[in-house]
């Protein structure tokens, strides 16, 4: 990866970055803060992976995906650079986004890690600051088995002289955090938002809560991403904000509407269609479908509740699916088309071994879609499990924001 961009011209040393890494959440982040700085006078170029429905969603300039012809015309000038040095998928779009971001001139660019830390191909940054939302399960298979193993790849982005933040709440891991920055010279914040202090509002479109900053004095801040979580990442982009320059620092009104308007898709995503309430969310692992579960049991949605459920066969989907069961009144397990065969799971087994009369089965995933219609009449219809399960959702249902179909 490194010499791909040596032979390039390095571009990403070309404008400042912030990195952002963790389990989940770091996405919305990603989104929140690169909303804000797009909403005052600052270009910003956000990189995130993976995409619902196009792939040209990975590459944001101030909210925009890259579009198709200017994509195309990237992948041809890089083809050969990225052939000679024999980079991976992920390692070759990381590099068509620092490439563009250069050739937008952007004043910023948000960075989100793709895997792990340490040996991420987006750790090659030197980042104006450096963030770890949460640190779960995920991904043993590359990052380790326990949560200090997993920490200690994460904790690769942290660098020298670069301040790091993390709502991180277990003790042992924050050890592991900030043990690193003492190591490597980092200063460490953390930030532990009170969720009594928060005076929480969570709602079908919206979650509000109240923050104190040094900065810009006592924040109402409303978002579009809704959940307890949100204003958990909520906090975490503010205080990334706040600890930027002063030539990048948000004024008080770019910081409240940005994070009024900041765009997420699949994340809690609510859509009323064809007389249906729908809410798309990609939870992929157990944390992610803890937090899906508390909007569900938050939220005052018509019944019945109908989850349509597709969990890739290599995530622990045997914690996943019982706080799901618990807020449905009808439950549906299907494969998704769009994920690789070799990664898909059996819902056959799943619902076997879920033994819930709430379950059944439909291979299909088209025909889960229409089960699933059919069983909330006037209700809820939850779509979750993957990304490839919302994606593909979305595309079927002509809902995608952006499509490369």
């Amino acid at each position: 990866m490194e010499e791909f961009l040596s032979a390039t011209g390095d571009p990403q040393q070309t404008y400042p970055c912030i990195h952002v890494g963790g389990t989940n959440g770091k996405g919305s982040v990603g989104s929140m803060v690169s909303a804000v700085l797009s909403h005052g006078d600052h270009s910003v170029g956000l990189y995130t992976s993976p995409h619902l429905c196009s792939f040209r969603e990975r590459f944001q300039v101030d909210g925009i995906p890259i579009p198709e012809n200017e994509l195309g015309a990237l992948v041809e000038e890089f083809r050969s650079e990225i052939h000679r040095h024999g980079l991976t998928f992920f390692e070759a779009a990381t590099g068509l986004a620092f490439h563009l971001f250069q050739k937008r001139g952007v004043d910023v660019a948000v960075i989100e890690v793709g895997l792990g830390g340490r040996l991420d191909a987006t750790n090659v940054v030197v980042p104006l600051l450096t963030a770890i939302t949460n640190i779960t399960k995920d991904h043993s298979e590359y990052l380790g088995e326990t949560l200090p193993e997993i920490a200690r790849e994460k904790a690769g982005i942290i660098k020298g002289g670069v301040p790091f933040i993390t709502t991180e709440s277990d003790e042992e891991i924050l050890d592991i955090l900030k043990s690193t920055c003492v190591r490597v010279g980092a200063p460490f914040l953390s930030v532990r938002p009170d969720l009594e202090s928060l005076d929480l509002e969570i709602e079908e479109d919206h979650t509000a809560f109240t923050i104190s900053t040094a900065t810009w004095g006592v924040l109402r801040i409303r978002t579009p991403l809704v959940g307890v979580h949100q204003a958990i990442n909520g906090a975490l982009s503010i205080a990334l904000l706040e600890l930027l320059p002063s030539r990048f620092r948000p004024t008080r009104t770019n910081l409240l509407e940005g994070m009024a308007g900041v765009r997420w898709p699949g994340r809690a995503q609510l859509e009323y269609f064809e007389g249906q309430t729908w809410i798309f969310d990609i939870a992929h692992n157990t944390a992610g479908a803890r937090a899906l579960a508390s909007v569900l049991e938050r939220l005052d949605l018509p019944r019945p509740i109908v989850l349509l459920i597709a969990v890739l066969g290599d995530k622990d989907w045997r914690s996943m699916l019982p706080p799901l069961f618990r807020r449905a009144d009808h439950v549906v397990l299907t494969q998704t088309f769009s994920a690789p065969v070799k990664r898909r799971w059996d819902p056959a087994t799943a619902a076997r071994e879920a033994a819930s009369p709430l379950a059944e089965i439909s291979f299909d995933f088209k025909e889960a879609l229409a089960r699933v219609r059919n069983l909330a009449g006037s209700g809820t219809i939850v779509v979750t499990g993957s990304t490839h399960t919302v994606g593909d959702a979305l595309q079927v249902l002509d809902l995608a924001a952006f499509s490369d179909s």
